[in-house]
């Protein structure tokens, strides 16, 4: 299963770097969403995918599941969903200043 996550994982950062890379101010918030992704799975498949009881330690529990890798994912969503409201908003409001979302017009470059 770890081995399907990391390949997942990967597809997800090559898409965001594609995305990245591209002219559309739209393309380049979706890259940075998708590699948070990535980043989410790379963080669950580090934290080993096992199947066990809840993280409640008692007397006799020998199998249980831990708790960190869920936790860092949770804080790492809530974070990337800050940042890319922040840039949809940011890239509305230069969009309609500017009118147009080509990184290259918006760099000054009138060539295309």
């Amino acid at each position: 299963m770890e081995i399907v996550m990391s390949v997942l994982a990967g597809l997800l950062f090559m898409t965001g770097v594609y995305n990245l890379l591209q002219k559309q101010l739209l393309r380049i918030v979706i890259g940075t969403a998708l590699i948070s992704h990535g980043a989410h799975l790379t963080i669950l498949t580090m934290g080993k995918l096992k199947d066990g009881a809840a993280p409640i330690l008692t007397d006799g529990v020998e199998n249980y599941t831990d708790p960190l890798p869920q936790a860092l994912i949770l804080t790492s969503i809530v974070i990337s969903f800050g940042v890319t409201s922040l840039l949809l908003v940011l890239a509305y409001r230069a969009s309609k200043i500017n009118h147009t979302d080509n990184m290259e017009k918006l760099r000054g470059n009138d060539y295309e």
